[in-house]
């Protein structure tokens, strides 16, 4: 039986752009009462302006690196919706750097957003989540988070992190009627290697050129979308790139020279 997401609580972050902003809109059309977070708060009140029913969508902005927050933003929304049913875990920021050129300080950077944050705020929700008698947490990763590729060493070993964690907290929390969707995005059209963080801190500010025939974030909204009212428990979405999975899961020999042959933007 699917979820119907009809005045459910959804928090989004990452929403000002991309997938996150498509899941906004079309979770706002479905009928869901949506929270919208991102650092960007001009971005997040354009998307709110639009909507019809504003009452229906409360903005949130806030940096990732200040989880000293979460706790009193997470009151916020109590106070206007009295609960939170879906947090999906959206935000967050890639890299276009060798190892060995990245700082440390820029390794932690990206395990603070990318890692740390995305962990805090499921702790933040859950709690109350459990009171309410259940809910949901979507963590959207990356491909990357099932294996390395050139210039995203720190990135994938965060969201590779991210797998550990959530399966884990997944099988802890299933008794209180907490589910875990994990979402494996491959080349998706957004601003995602625009914003990249280069070797020095600098942005990309380049789309890589593999990102021009992939899917939008429109489609992979439609499926994150549809994976949570099924309840599933892990998706890829993407085009042909997301079959790399199941290349190096059973054809490894072949995945090993693949893997060395794909543009390294």
């Amino acid at each position: 039986m699917q979820l119907n997401l009809k005045n459910k609580v959804v928090w989004i972050t990452g929403a000002s752009s991309g997938i996150g902003l498509a899941l906004a809109e079309k979770l706002y059309i479905q009928g869901a009462k949506i929270i919208i977070s991102a650092r960007n708060e001009k971005q997040l009140m354009q998307l709110k302006d639009k909507l019809a029913e504003k009452e229906n969508c409360l903005v949130l902005p806030f940096d990732l690196k200040n989880s000293s927050e979460f706790e009193k933003l997470h009151k916020q929304i109590i106070e206007k919706f009295g609960r939170c049913d879906v947090l999906i875990n959206n935000g967050g920021f890639s890299q276009r750097s060798k190892a060995l050129e990245t700082s440390q300080e820029l390794e932690r950077e990206i395990m603070e957003v990318d890692y740390f944050a995305q962990v805090a705020l499921a702790k933040t929700v859950i709690p109350y989540m459990i009171k309410m008698g259940g809910g949901k947490i979507v963590v959207v990763s990356s491909i990357a988070g099932k294996f390395g590729f050139y210039l995203r060493s720190s990135y994938s070993a965060a969201k590779h992190a991210l797998q550990g964690y959530f399966e884990s907290l997944r099988l802890e929390e299933e008794d209180n009627n907490i589910s875990v969707l994990l979402v494996y995005p491959g080349k998706i059209k957004t601003n995602i290697s625009l914003n990249a963080i280069l070797s020095d801190g600098k942005k990309h500010n380049a789309i890589d050129k593999s990102f021009e025939n992939c899917m939008t974030a429109e489609e992979c909204a439609d499926e994150i979308i549809l994976a949570i009212k099924n309840n599933s428990e892990q998706i890829f979405v993407g085009r042909k790139e997301i079959l790399m999975v199941n290349i190096r899961n059973y054809l490894p020999f072949i995945f090993k020279k693949l893997i060395r042959k794909i543009k390294r933007d």
